[in-house]
This record gives structure tokens, C-alpha cells and sequence, in this order.
């Protein structure tokens, strides 16, 4: 199993490597796995571009913006709350609401960046 090491986290890698065929079999696996990867990426960037639709850099900055004052707001809370000296549970309910909110819009934009980077939806940079 290969592993690969960054500066921050470690990958290892799962796909089987088999030693004991033939070149031309090994070749004969690599171009099915290739042809399974295609109909994924083909799967996905139709599924993908009727779902998010095109994607152009005013809705990137209006996804982020929405990310912003999620957080904001969370940790705006957070301060007022701990400013006041104690934390109740309904307190803590109301946290864990912001907390979440502001995860989703940030995972939302992570998979959103990962649809652009792969080609999934069509994107048009700030002109």
C-alpha cells in the first residue's frame, strides 16, 4: 500500500496493485479502471450541472459572503454569551444551531469549489 506524506496530513493509498500478472492483463485492468473513472466524472458532470446549474463568480462570492456572516454570527454569540458569565443549555442549544449552520455553508463551498476544480459545472471567472 503506497503512502503519501504532506506537510500537514498523511494519505494512504487503498488501490490494489497486483505484481503477479501480466503486463498486458495489468493494462487491461488500468484501461477498465480508467473507463469507470470516465463514466463517474460524465455521471457526475451531468448530474452536477442540472442540479448547481452555471456557476459564476458573483454566486461563489455571495456563497462565501453567507459562510462569512454564519461564522461571524456563531462567534459574535459565543463572546456575548461567555461575556455574560454563564452558558444555559438553551444557551448552548442556540450555539450548536449557529456552530452548524456555519459548517454547512462552509462544507457547501468546499463541494462547490470541488465541482469547479473537476468540471463538473460550468464556471465563468470575474471578468
Amino acid at each position: 500500500m503506497a503512502t503519501t506524506a504532506t506537510s500537514s496530513w498523511r494519505r494512504t493509498s487503498d488501490h490494489f496493485e497486483p505484481h503477479d500478472i501480466t503486463p498486458e492483463e495489468q493494462r487491461r485492468i488500468r484501461g477498465a479502471l480508467e473507463a469507470m473513472d470516465y463514466t463517474a466524472y460524465a455521471c457526475n458532470r451531468e448530474v452536477m450541472a442540472a442540479h448547481v446549474g452555471k456557476v459564476d463568480a458573483a454566486r461563489v462570492q455571495r456563497l462565501a459572503v453567507a459562510t462569512a456572516q454564519a461564522r461571524a454570527r456563531w462567534v459574535a454569540e459565543t463572546l456575548k454569551m461567555s461575556d455574560a458569565g454563564t452558558v444555559g443549555a438553551e444557551q448552548a442549544q442556540r450555539l450548536s444551531t449557529l456552530r452548524r449552520t456555519y459548517e454547512e455553508l462552509s462544507e457547501g463551498y468546499d463541494a462547490l469549489r470541488r465541482l469547479i476544480e473537476r468540471g463538473y459545472v460550468a464556471f465563468t471567472p470575474a471578468a
